[in-house]
């Protein structure tokens, strides 16, 4: 059973050092930015933007910011049901982990909202933040268990990802983005959701809702504005495509402001 002692966000604090120790609770890290040095058992590592850790119970910690280098660090504080097995090898093996998340977007979202859940004193918090921290470590443990990524087919999958992320707000074809790479239409979408978790055309939505979602919030455009900003320029598709994925309209997002739980658009 895992217990969830404290959620941390580190954000670009000077000078930031914490002393060496033998930890005595497990820790997840996800470095949203920048770098920061740890020393773990004895050997330096760099973790930067994008790495997940796990620090597990028992290890010899210690970790700094590096000169000139500020970061933003979650950092999730847990225990475990002593003697009992999760199922999840890399909790049960207890052993330090640095991964490169393919879906790191996500995975901060997630941990942001279990910070905010740790801090707030809403109902049932204490059920909503262990489903996260569990879905985080579930997450971490089926990268694990994905057979490693070639070089030539991450660097397929980036150079689509580079172009989606230049031109979502334009009319994009999965042709056209097969012909970035010399490659078939199936085979770029097969290999894009291989990395990445969801198809190109699926992966363009998300930025366009996401941007949709800021400016439904902070900005004075009308919806109709918005819809051609986003390159959707028949509104009513508009409507359609933010209720699928985020199972509400754009006007009840906008009514229930930031409460809204935005999960199934990022799922």
């Amino acid at each position: 059973m895992i217990q969830i002692m404290s959620v941390h966000f580190d954000n670009f604090i000077p000078h930031w050092r914490t002393q060496q120790e033998v930890i005595a609770y497990n820790i997840l890290v996800l470095v949203t930015e920048g770098k920061v040095r740890y020393r773990i058992n004895g050997e330096d590592v760099i973790a930067e933007r994008g790495d997940f850790m796990y620090i597990p119970q028992s290890t010899l910690r210690c970790g700094e910011t590096l000169p000139g280098c500020p970061h933003q660090k979650y950092t999730a504080l847990f225990t475990l049901e002593p003697g009992s097995g999760t199922g999840i090898p890399f909790l049960d093996q207890k052993r330090f982990l640095r991964f490169r998340l393919a879906n790191f977007q996500y995975a901060q979202r997630r941990f942001e909202r279990l910070y905010e859940e740790m801090r707030g004193s809403e109902s049932f918090r204490s059920f909503i933040c262990l489903g996260i921290a569990q879905e985080l470590i579930g997450i971490l443990s089926r990268e694990l268990e994905k057979p490693e990524m070639t070089p030539i087919k991450m660097q397929y999958a980036q150079i689509v990802r580079h172009y989606v992320l230049e031109h979502y707000r334009e009319p994009i074809e999965i042709e056209q983005l097969a012909r970035l790479i010399h490659r078939s239409p199936n085979y770029t979408t097969a290999l894009f959701k291989e990395v990445f978790g969801q198809p190109p055309i699926r992966y363009m939505h998300q930025l366009r809702l996401l941007e949709a979602c800021n400016l439904l919030l902070d900005s004075d455009m009308t919806i109709a504005g918005i819809s051609q900003y986003l390159g959707y320029y028949d509104s009513s598709y508009f409507f359609r495509i933010f209720k699928k994925y985020s199972a509400m309209t754009p006007a009840e997002y906008i009514a229930r402001g930031r409460q809204s739980e935005l999960t199934p658009l990022f799922s």
